[in-house]
């Protein structure tokens, strides 16, 4: 079997502010991040700890009867538990209470209060937690979008997505394997909206899904108190290799007017991507009212234009920009690609 081109995420050592700015951020490219203070978190967050302070709050979970997540087919159901009774379930291999068998799967996404409205808030919905995190100053405070709580059994996957959003992953507790591809190798990962048809990715069924070797692999293992950061738009697909606990720091990297504002998760296209991928439907039904071998010329045509206008080929290299107080830059120089 033919197999991926794979390649190693870098590790940059002793990074603070002035190092992601510099040497990490400009890339636009995944890095691991190490010798960054998060603070108590890595001392304090046993599974009993978490379970002690989180209480009785009652948090929304995914459950699955095998580890491997498909957001696609929904292979899981959601289920309410208190938050202790959770973390207790999530860090057991085998449960005498279960909802659907004894080796059953749990994932937590934390939610803001109003799950339609607000993004999930670290320090909103679990206060006494969020005081032993300390969120990476590497990025302007107006620029935060969300933090997120992730916790998973051991031998969790998650389905291959991207965001639209830059994003740091916070390792606290447990290893983890990420395997990320490049928005470049798109058209090589078989989307359905922005996750990945191709389930599995270590043994990919290549009669369905052939192009998928031509994708190349990016991989790293988050060891706790290592940072992953992951620009907005490459995929990745998380591996629990021991029972996990994780923070996810969202920030808005390109202008506020950019997103939708009715989007607590963080995850619908840019509004001006969303406009334009609605404009190629309606052009494409369009071409319905033409005989087949028209509709594929121009269908071509079609292609070949888009191409042009988009390539990133034809975009020049980015370079680090920063004001004289060392922030983020939030114009179209930021923009990923």
């Amino acid at each position: 079997m033919e197999l991926q081109r794979k390649s190693s995420v870098p590790i940059f050592e002793e990074v603070d502010r002035d190092v992601f700015l510099r040497d990490v951020y400009p890339e636009r490219r995944p890095a691991v991040l190490r010798g960054v203070n998060l603070g108590p978190c890595l001392e304090r967050w046993t599974a009993e700890y978490l379970g002690q302070e989180g209480g009785d709050k009652e948090v929304k979970v995914h459950v699955s009867t095998v580890p491997q997540m498909d957001f696609l087919h929904k292979n899981f159901v959601y289920r309410t538990l208190a938050f202790n009774d959770f973390m207790k379930r999530a860090s057991e291999k085998k449960h005498t209470d279960y909802f659907l068998c004894e080796n059953e799967s749990y994932y937590l996404r934390s939610l803001g209060e109003d799950v339609r409205k607000e993004p999930a808030d670290l320090s909103k919905q679990f206060p006494e937690l969020a005081e032993d995190f300390h969120i990476p100053q590497f990025f302007e405070p107006d620029q935060f979008f969300s933090s997120v709580f992730r916790i998973s059994s051991c031998g969790l996957q998650l389905w291959t997505h991207y965001d639209v959003m830059d994003n740091l992953l916070a390792q606290v507790t447990g290893r983890k394997r990420v395997v990320l591809y490049s928005p470049q190798d798109a058209l090589h990962l078989y989307l359905s909206g922005d996750k990945s048809e191709v389930l599995d990715i270590d043994t990919p069924d290549l009669q369905r899904f052939p192009e998928f070797v031509k994708a190349q692999r990016y991989e790293c293992v988050l060891e706790p108190g290592d940072l992953l950061f992951i620009p907005a738009l490459w995929f990745h697909n998380t591996l629990a290799l021991q029972f996990g606990v994780g923070v996810n720091v969202f920030w808005r990297h390109l202008p506020a007017e950019t997103y939708d504002k009715k989007d607590p998760y963080g995850n619908k296209d840019p509004l001006a991507a969303t406009k334009a991928l609605q404009a190629l439907e309606r052009a494409l039904h369009t071409l319905d009212d033409l005989p087949p071998d028209y509709r594929d010329f121009y269908g071509r045509r079609m292609i070949q234009r888009i191409q042009q206008r988009t390539s990133s080929t034809c975009l020049p290299k980015l370079t680090a920009h920063r004001d004289p107080e060392g922030t983020l830059p939030s114009s179209p120089l930021t923009k990923p690609g």
